[in-house]
């Protein structure tokens, strides 16, 4: 019969992810984004070759990234919370680095910042508009 001990080593650790900073340790505080490719450059830049990375484009709309995220983390020492890029290097490694803007436009889930680009301007103005009273809460010009 087994130890009680012997049976527990198989629970997950705790991710090794240290803040660039001071090097402590960093406590998530999002869900993780996962990471899309929709341009053959994007995964020519993770090693793929040309050729490859043009057919997979091709052939789908979004290619899934493995093994990269963006993710938030609160520091202690920093006393904030920042967005990182995360690689998953092996199975306890990871790389970490502030995530810059251009990555956001590969993560799903997240609303896009300009809005939708299909939307009209007066569709635009009147979501924002609180008190949204139709044609009476524009002026026209005679």
């Amino acid at each position: 019969m087994q130890k009680r001990c012997d049976r527990n080593r198989k629970r997950s650790q705790r991710r090794a992810i240290y803040c660039p900073i001071h090097s402590c340790y960093i406590d998530s505080v999002s869900q993780k984004y996962k990471m899309f490719a929709d341009q053959a450059g994007q995964l020519q830049q993770r090693g793929m070759s040309r050729r490859n990375a043009l057919m997979l484009v091709a052939n789908q709309t979004a290619v899934p990234i493995e093994g990269e995220w963006l993710e938030a983390f609160w520091c202690d020492e920093c006393q904030q919370t920042t967005w990182y890029h995360i690689h998953k290097c092996s199975d306890r490694s990871y790389e970490i680095s502030l995530a810059p803007q251009e990555l956001w436009q590969q993560v799903s889930g997240v609303i896009d910042a300009f809005g939708n680009p299909s939307v009209g301007e007066f569709t635009r103005k009147s979501a924002r508009y609180v008190g949204y009273q139709g044609l009476k809460g524009f002026q026209f010009v005679s």
